[in-house]
């Protein structure tokens, strides 16, 4: 009984340790997903510039580190007790202390949400090995999640990496076998580029954009094969209801592209804790 208590408070402290942590990535999550797009595009200008011999390249240092965080109105330097995760925003109203500038409400709600699902899967996986890669494999889909919704673009810097800590994940079977892992990858990549080739051959247009067949199959190196059906089904699923329902309440027309990532993350989150089961029920009546 005494062991029983000691393990339950041990995954409670765990559960409560990663939520913090979580909080305090979240911010940096932040970072990432203001600045990678921007470091893309700098990087982008830099090659048409040396292309068209033009002395217009960015020589300033900009990074996920470099330069310090400002206000983008007065550019007021952000100082450690103004960068507490959600407490400081709190704490001076959401406003900027130099100008008084509203801050995007968008930095606290990333930081909660990176918090709660930090600590929801340390307390579904436990705070062992496959606890702390769901926690980082999360860490990842919230920045694709984010970057896709704002530029449509999936950055490689994100999506291969994450393709690669799967497999890496999986070599002792974390998640799913090794061999299902790289089965997993393949098939996903070669899932979203058939469709995506059967969409262009037959509207003549492109459906949706490479990285979403990368994210597919860094989704399949975390969880196999198996899971493809289920994750596709999935964010097709919550997408066509999205979708439908901007449509209907006339926050888009039906020519705007939608980005496909966030509910390719969304299902991928959703299979990595559920799946098992979800694809239990779903072939029990399928078949």
């Amino acid at each position: 009984m005494d062991y029983f208590v000691f393990t339950q408070a041990g995954d409670v402290f765990a559960t409560i340790f990663f939520g913090v942590l979580g909080l305090l990535i979240g911010s940096f999550l932040n970072v990432v997903i203001h600045r990678m797009p921007i470091m893309m595009q700098r990087e982008t200008d830099n090659c048409v510039d040396d292309e068209l011999d033009r002395p217009h390249r960015h020589t300033d240092r900009y990074n996920l580190i470099l330069p310090r965080s400002a206000c983008p109105h007065c550019g007021h330097k952000i100082t450690e007790l103004e960068n507490i995760p959600v407490l400081s925003y709190l704490i001076i109203g959401g406003r900027c202390t130099g100008c008084r500038a509203p801050i995007s409400k968008r930095y606290p709600i990333v930081e909660t949400i990176t918090g709660l699902v930090s600590a929801a899967l340390v307390w579904h996986f436990g705070s062992g090995i496959a606890g702390m890669a769901a926690v980082v494999f999360a860490w990842f889909l919230i920045v694709i999640t984010m970057i896709d919704a704002d530029t449509m673009v999936i950055p490689d810097d994100l999506s291969l990496p994450l393709l690669w800590l799967g497999l890496l994940v999986n070599l002792k079977g974390t998640f799913t076998s090794l061999p299902q892992a790289v089965m997993g990858a393949a098939a996903g990549y070669l899932a979203l580029w058939t469709v995506y080739w059967l969409f262009k051959l037959i509207r003549g247009k492109e459906g949706m954009g490479y990285g979403d067949f990368k994210l597919l199959a860094a989704l399949g190196a975390w969880m196999g094969w198996q899971m493809l059906p289920l994750i596709i089904l999935l964010s097709s699923a919550v997408g066509a209801v999205v979708g439908v329902s901007l449509i209907l309440f006339k926050k888009m027309g039906y020519d705007k592209h939608i980005p496909f990532g966030p509910y390719l993350t969304a299902a991928g989150l959703i299979a990595l804790i559920w799946g098992k089961s979800l694809n239990q029920l779903y072939l029990g009546l399928v078949f």
